[in-house]
């Protein structure tokens, strides 16, 4: 019981300056609603080249999906029947395909174990 209550303090004391600031803030008095953007110019007609095209072919169980632009593949996503899907990407337009996972931003941050329990 004292162990709970314990606890529940330390709980406390952990949220309390969080949800502080955030109860604080106030809304400004003055808030407008955000404009329509403003229509495209006379005679604009977009450029289908531009737009990706998207082919969807089925390999074994995975599913490929190939995105090219003016006819040029780019990227490949690769979703497999179980798992997480995966990119293969030209990331410097020289034709070679790399593996980047969904979220990543090729930023590797060093892990060390500190401890183990």
């Amino acid at each position: 019981m004292i162990m709970r209550r314990i606890l529940l303090a330390c709980l406390l004391a952990i949220a309390l300056p969080i949800a502080l600031p955030l109860a604080a803030q106030e809304r400004p008095a003055n808030l407008q609603p955000v404009p329509e953007p403003p229509p495209p110019p006379p005679g604009y007609q977009p450029d289908p080249a531009l737009e990706p095209q998207v082919t969807i072919i089925k390999r074994g169980a995975d599913k490929v999906e190939e995105y090219r632009i003016n006819g040029r593949l780019y990227m490949v996503k690769v979703t497999p029947p179980h798992g997480v899907p995966y990119y293969l990407v030209d990331d410097k337009g020289d034709g070679r395909m790399t593996r980047q996972e969904p979220l990543d931003s090729g930023l590797r941050v060093p892990m060390w174990v500190i401890g183990t329990f």
